[in-house]
């Protein structure tokens, strides 16, 4: 069926998976995060590419800051976002030729009801209060803060535009400089 012309994509997918060591982690949480998270990413990446060579699009893929620093406790997550960082690379050499860019956003933490259920997993993980992992995160960040939706949104908004028409293979960190993923 024509879903018409496609200008952008944005591959926005995400699921926590499991919280735990690696010596405990449940290898079918395991791999159905990774399926989801980097699967997923894939999939709507190839099934938009032949509309997006005709409009010479843009793809922005939705990473993770643990993408790029790693992250104790939610290994399957962590591999899904790396993933999907090297997905970004390896496809802006790919579809470069063609005219389709293709670039990676790494947020930090986001407020909102996942990031308080990622706050609430960790704590009953580690068997602290919410309010300690949640204060630990927010002194990981330069800016001590979480960051809104709205910035992400923005940085889609940008990246999609013509004013980043030479901009394809890269990561955008929007996360307030995260210096460390340790609690």
């Amino acid at each position: 069926r024509d879903l018409g012309g496609l200008e952008v994509l944005v591959n926005n997918v995400g699921v926590p998976g499991p919280t735990a060591r690696v010596d405990e982690m449940d290898a079918d949480a395991y791999d159905e995060c990774v399926r989801v998270n980097l699967g997923g990413t894939f999939r709507c990446t190839k099934a938009a590419v032949p509309m997006l060579l005709k409009t010479r699009g843009s793809i922005i893929n939705i990473s993770t800051s643990a993408g790029i620093f790693g992250y104790p406790l939610r290994s399957p997550y962590v591999a899904a976002k790396w993933g999907i960082i090297g997905l970004t690379k390896s496809w802006a050499m790919e579809l470069g030729a063609d005219g389709v860019r293709v670039n990676a956003i790494c947020p930090g933490s986001v407020s909102g009801p996942r990031m308080d259920g990622v706050i609430e997993r960790e704590a009953n993980a580690l068997g602290v209060s919410p309010e300690k992992i949640r204060i630990g995160y927010e002194n990981q960040v330069s800016m001590k803060t979480f960051i809104d939706a709205s910035d992400i949104a923005a940085s889609v908004v940008f990246l999609s535009s013509p004013a980043a028409r030479f901009i394809t293979g890269q990561v955008l960190p929007v996360d307030g400089n995260i210096e460390t993923m340790r609690a």
